[in-house]
């Protein structure tokens, strides 16, 4: 089988910004405040200096407490793309855990030859060197696979699985379901996997909640998930913002950190902030 290669979309436009968001959080349900030293010394790391200006949208301590991720476990990191959260996760994990990069099936993809133009490694073989340069971790002790590709010795060892703002991009591609079920056979039994998805109102009509514009129906992904052998364990408003009117032509990636809308209108965009975001976690269904 010949291998096609997978980009991992690479998130250059880091948005220092001084508006915060009117963001709901219940921090009596979601416990918001970690208390990990280890985790906030990674989060708080020079390394991070021009991620930190995200960390308001973000909320990457309370949300990997929200996913129940500790420091000793086994976590794949689904699509990392340009490496916002493995410079958080692959440091974090790197002591008494293991992090795990997972891309999708690049077989399922089609690619123009332009696209494949100077590539001559695999998205495997290209990760850890990437994300080696992000932390200072060796590559040789990064694990990255597609996701037919992890070894049967992986299988059913994963402790969490996460993935962040690509879920649109699964259904865009009509990949979900085999995506997903991949994913399933490498979680643990008692294994979950967390979500954050920019999020689409419930009464949106298909043609903006449909995942072209980057947002989905929370309950979508939720029957998505349950068709796919798992079950909601719990959501959180961790994530959300009700500043976002999800309304604009190009879609959610006319808000930051992308900013399609550069030249018109900057300063409106950058007074929302990013997107409005749900947070789920998912166990498997037995």
């Amino acid at each position: 089988m010949t291998k096609k290669f997978l980009f991992a979309s690479v998130a250059t436009a880091l948005l220092a910004t001084a508006g915060v968001p009117a963001l709901a959080k219940d921090q009596a349900k979601d416990g918001a405040m970690h208390s990990d030293a280890n985790l906030a010394a990674v989060i708080n790391h020079d390394r991070r200096k021009d991620d930190k200006a995200r960390d308001v949208y973000r909320n990457p301590s309370e949300t990997l407490a929200f996913f129940q991720v500790k420091p000793t476990h086994i976590v794949a990191e689904y699509g990392p793309g340009g490496g916002w959260y493995t410079r958080i996760l692959l440091p974090y994990l790197s002591g008494s855990g293991k992090y795990v990069a997972v891309n999708g099936n690049s077989d399922s993809i089609n690619f123009t030859s332009r696209a494949r133009e100077g590539r001559s490694k695999s998205w495997p073989e290209r990760f850890p060197d990437a994300a080696s340069g992000w932390t200072g971790v060796p590559a040789d002790q990064i694990a990255a696979y597609e996701s037919d590709e992890v070894p049967e010795e992986m299988k059913g060892k994963i402790d969490r699985i996460l993935i962040f703002r690509s879920m649109h991009g699964m259904l865009n591609g009509a990949r979900s379901d085999s995506e997903l079920q991949a994913l399933r056979s490498i979680l643990a039994d008692d294994g979950m996997i967390g979500i954050v998805q920019h999020r689409a109102n419930e009464d949106a009509t298909y043609a903006t909640s449909k995942g072209t514009k980057g947002y989905l129906k929370q309950s979508s992904i939720i029957a998505l998930f349950e068709l796919n052998g798992f079950e909601l364990v719990d959501s959180s408003e961790i994530n959300a913002n009700p500043k976002d009117t999800k309304d604009y032509e190009k879609g959610v990636w006319t808000l930051p950190p992308v900013l399609t809308n550069k030249d018109q209108d900057r300063a409106k965009y950058q007074a929302i902030g990013e997107s409005d975001r749900m947070t789920l976690l998912f166990k498997k269904r037995p």
